[in-house]
């Protein structure tokens, strides 16, 4: 006998990446009011002790009012209070000062708001040219949502170290560290855009944070070198790059110069040359104006046809 198939329903399997806690705001009292209540119960007690019948509702405001010491909280500025009940989330207190809760079987639990600086260790990466570098970063960070950072992460300050070195790692590999390959001229690099690579450093980190309830205020390179091994040649690489500039620059200019001195001869009608005697000029005042050391003038005293 076949089997007959039966056709059942597909479920999703895609979790939703939004965080499952938000922060929930809390119903708290004045934490004095709550203390005259308590104050109130107490003398209430010590009434009960005198009169016959009462010994017996003493029994259960007796034992309240111990329960109410564990009512009151104190909330410093920039912190928040987060309260659970019997293992579940029940909300986030962020009211600065004496505070009493109605439910003394709250678990109270406090994060900080304060503004945190992480510095990263120095990471060997390649950069997009494959050289290896050495570079670090520091992530300046805060906790904008308490349930988050409590629920969300295991160790929300573990998570700020590894997730920020991670897009250090990825946003390192992107660039080159500098305009040294013709394709890179003219593109941002890691040593000369800096305030490019630190937003998009920030918006990578943030974006990693964003489940832990973690706000991102700045993040930036600290360190950036090449690495030892290379560190030598690329320095010689860029010496001969910039000589190469700088020689640039001179022959230029000193192309200029010759055209308007062969100009102003000829307009002033100083001297009258040939194409060789304006070859030969020109590659006189060239030695001149391109030499590295100073030159030593040579008086001709016969005819310019010798």
């Amino acid at each position: 006998m076949q089997p007959v198939p039966v056709n059942l329903p597909v479920t999703s399997q895609v979790q939703s990446n939004q965080p499952q806690f938000k922060d929930k705001k809390a119903k708290s009292i004045n934490g004095f009011v709550g203390l005259g209540l308590h104050i109130f119960l107490g003398l209430f007690n010590i009434a009960l002790l005198f009169t016959g019948p009462g010994a017996v509702l003493l029994i259960i405001t007796g034992p309240l009012w111990l329960l109410m010491w564990n009512c009151y909280v104190i909330v410093n500025p920039n912190e928040a209070v987060v309260t659970q009940f019997f293992g579940k989330y029940v909300s986030t207190l962020k009211i600065e000062g004496f505070r009493f809760f109605l439910n003394p079987f709250y678990h109270k639990s406090k994060i900080s708001f304060k503004i945190n600086n992480f510095e990263s260790s120095k990471l060997k990466v390649n950069d997009v040219n494959a050289n290896p570098i050495d570079i670090a970063a520091v992530v300046v960070w805060r906790v904008y949502d308490a349930a988050e950072a409590m629920f969300e992460v295991e160790n929300y300050g573990h998570y700020v170290q590894i997730q920020s070195e991670a897009a250090l790692r990825e946003m390192a590999t992107k660039y080159p560290y500098d305009a040294i390959e013709e394709k890179d001229i003219g593109g941002i690099t890691l040593s000369s855009h800096q305030d490019e690579i630190a937003k998009q450093l920030q918006q990578s980190v943030e974006a990693r944070l964003a489940r832990a309830g973690i706000q991102v205020l700045e993040a930036r390179i600290s360190y950036l070198a090449y690495s030892t091994e290379i560190a030598q040649a690329m320095l010689r690489r860029q010496q001969a790059s910039a000589v190469v500039a700088a020689r640039r620059e001179i022959v230029d200019g000193a192309v200029g110069m010759v055209e308007l001195a062969l100009e102003q001869l000829s307009a002033k009608q100083i001297i009258e040359l040939d194409e060789d005697k304006k070859a030969t000029m020109v590659s006189n005042l060239l030695v001149v104006l391109c030499s590295e050391t100073d030159t030593t003038p040579v008086v001709n005293t016969g005819s310019l046809n010798n």
